[in-house]
Order: C-alpha cells, then structure tokens, then sequence
C-alpha cells in the first residue's frame, strides 16, 4: 500500500503541504475562495524549530490505536487506509489523546480529523504529496 513519507532534510517549512491540504479538503474548487482569510484546518501539519522542520501526518498504523480507541466506531480502516465517519464523531477526542504521533487533531466543528490520503478529492496522489516544492513529502510503496 501507497503510504506518506516525509524527508525532514528536504522540508523547508513553508507550510504550502498545509494549504494544499486543507484546499483539496475544503470542497471549493478556487483556492482563494476557500481559504482567504478563513482559518484553516489541515490534516497534516508542520513542526519543527529553526534547525529542521517536518510534517505530521497519519501513519495509517496496521493497528492503530486511534480506530481501537474510537468510543463511537467513527475510525475505521478501508483498503489500509485509517478514515473517519463523520456522522459517527461525537467529538470525545479520544483519538486525540492516543495518537502516538499527533496526526489527529480538531476541525472547524470540533470533530476530529485526520489524513486519509485524499481518497476523496484527489487526482492520484494526497495534495500535500503535490504540492510539497521540494519532494519532502512523497507518496510511495515502500
């Protein structure tokens, strides 16, 4: 299965994987449309400090704790995928909590979200995979 890699050496901390992510994820089809002067909400997210910067992003465990954790089967796993059922979220956060490496977090509404690669809006390939400038995010068998 295709999975999300991030190279920190080539990650330059621009934040664009951010905006590409929540863009694909807005269901807007202009950029500027969805995101001016809107906070936003990506699945992935860049830490870091001066030195080395990176991206955070789900694993897609092949037993994540986070679907075992779920109070209201919300989590599931389809295809190797970790996805989310959002009429099923009823927002306890626990995933949050369990999360060993902080790739779920919050939305605009308080439900949870996370990186499901895209499945749903994209062309091949996650968003922050395409639209990372300098290849630090790859989307790849390994």
């Amino acid at each position: 299965m295709k999975r999300i890699f991030v190279n920190e050496k080539w990650c330059i901390g621009c934040h664009l994987c951010e905006y590409n992510c929540a863009f694909a994820n807005s269901g807007i089809k202009d950029m500027v449309k969805a995101l001016k002067g809107k906070n936003i909400y990506p699945r992935v997210h860049v830490e870091g400090d001066d030195k080395i910067t990176y991206a955070v992003s789900c694993r897609h465990c092949t037993d994540p704790i986070c679907v075992r954790s779920c109070i209201s089967g919300a989590l599931y796993i389809k295809d190797g995928t970790v996805c989310i059922d959002h009429d099923k979220c009823v927002g306890c956060l626990t995933c949050i909590l369990v999360c060993p490496y902080g790739a779920v977090s919050q939305d605009e509404n308080g439900a949870v979200q996370k990186c499901e690669l895209c499945l749903k809006n994209s062309a091949g390939a996650p968003a922050c995979a395409l639209g990372c400038p300098n290849g630090a995010i790859v989307y790849e068998e390994r």
